[in-house]
């Protein structure tokens, strides 16, 4: 077999087999196959597409690039959870401990972040001594006595993605729909659980700026879940604007906190109410939808998914005491508030510029090696649809440094503010199955 085969095929539009799609992830993760060949077949993909069959060889030939972890000895059905990333986005600390509250096992591997504020393990190193870094065993044996464990992800999962994700950076292959799908259902299916439920977002704030490719992403997602036998659904929620009022990992705690105490804002909570009945369903799809969503939310009503939180942070060596006291987690020296320079209503707020300004911060990575400010970031007053006076603080920035004027600049520029209201979008548009 040649490779040059395989390109010409593919850039030809012909359905790749099996072993020609084995072919080249085992050569060019073994440095047999070399860059540009790699790269011709990855434009390639991007012009061409890839049928279901083919995306899910793909896929699996991704998987089988490295360590898979067994999660057999977990009891229950473990069902995972994926956001495709956005601004002010918390719910993996608001929904593991909701599920795991009604008994449902939440093994969770999760990742640092690069952009606007820090991933999820970035936002738990806000804790006081909280470790993600257990064995494999005491991660195993924390799931069955608690139902939640969060860990960081192991470096030899689905090398071939990360080898792949270089060369896509810097030839513009990026945004493909079957290169997405792929690289992050690998990832999935690697880490071992038996269902997952995935947040594909949709809006100015995500990586997919458009409704119908979002949705392209998540049925591409769910059939490859499908195909290799693990149950798979996708929720499509717009990121048009913040999830929440928070941005930055602290803020973000205290806000996921504020939300398991039935006090948060009310579309982070939405989102995480919905996601959290899914997760639960594909664990029980004997259970009602509507029951279960009840149950959801008496679990936040009772006490018992913040107790899971509790429990969680304890047993991973974290301070507890947050839960009650928030003021434990990291401060920031300085809080400064932006108000509005004119009265009438929020109509839009561009995600991704309001992230940028937490980012600006310190909140946020703008390349791999940069150090994340843990205390910083931006928390929202107002949001679309809501009124507002001239010099009422739209949102309170939160900083080390006393020069944030280029966060206020960015804030305010990209908040608009209206006479007339406008209809707030949707948070939840569609959901595929």
């Amino acid at each position: 077999m040649r490779m040059y085969d395989v390109i010409e095929k593919k850039r030809d539009g012909k359905e790749l087999t099996k072993e020609e799609i084995h072919f080249f992830i085992d050569g060019y993760t073994n440095q047999t196959i070399p860059e540009y060949q790699a790269s011709a077949l990855l434009m390639a993909i991007y012009y061409q597409g890839m049928t279901d069959e083919e995306l899910a060889h793909l896929t699996m030939e991704m998987v089988q690039s490295g360590e898979q972890i067994d999660l057999s000895a977990i009891e229950g059905v473990k069902v995972d959870k994926h956001s495709t990333g956005g601004v002010g986005d918390t719910t993996t600390l608001i929904i593991a401990p909701i599920v795991a509250s009604l008994g449902v096992p939440v093994a969770k591997m999760s990742g640092r972040g690069l952009g606007h504020t820090g991933g999820t393990l970035d936002k738990l190193e806000a804790i006081p001594n909280f470790s993600f870094e257990l064995s494999q065993q005491t991660f195993i044996e924390l799931v069955n006595k608690d139902k939640l464990s969060v860990i960081g992800q192991t470096g030899n999962i689905v090398p071939a993605d990360k080898m792949l994700y270089g060369l896509r950076d810097v030839t513009a292959t990026v945004n493909s729909i079957p290169l997405i799908a792929s690289s992050i259902m690998s990832k999935k299916i690697a880490s071992g659980s038996d269902a997952i439920v995935l947040d594909v977002k949709a809006g100015s704030g995500a990586f997919m700026k458009d409704v119908h490719q979002a949705k392209d992403l998540a049925r591409a997602m769910v059939q490859i879940g499908k195909s290799v036998g693990i149950d798979t659904r996708a929720i499509i929620s717009s990121m048009e604007q913040p999830l929440g009022s928070a941005i930055g990992n602290a803020l973000e705690i205290k806000e996921a906190i504020e939300t398991l105490q039935g006090r948060g804002p009310e579309d982070l909570t939405e989102l995480s109410i919905e996601l959290s009945t899914q997760m639960v369903l594909l664990a029980h799809p004997e259970y009602s939808p509507e029951e279960t969503r009840e149950q959801v939310k008496e679990q936040i009503t009772n006490g018992k998914a913040l107790e899971a939180l509790r429990t969680m942070i304890v047993h991973q060596g974290g301070n507890g005491d947050i839960v009650d006291d928030v003021s434990l987690l990291p401060q920031a020296k300085y809080t400064i508030d932006v108000p509005a320079d004119t009265s009438g209503f929020v109509t839009h707020m561009e995600a991704h510029e309001i992230g940028t300004s937490a980012m600006l911060l310190g909140a946020g990575r703008a390349t791999k090696d940069a150090v994340i400010d843990l205390a910083v970031g931006v928390v929202l007053h107002k949001k679309v649809g809501d009124r507002v006076e001239k010099g009422e603080s739209i949102a309170t920035i939160y900083a080390n440094e006393k020069d944030v004027q280029a966060s206020i600049d960015k804030i305010k520029q990209f908040t608009v503010i209206k006479e007339e209201k406008e209809q707030t979008p949707p948070l939840i548009i569609d959901m595929i199955q």
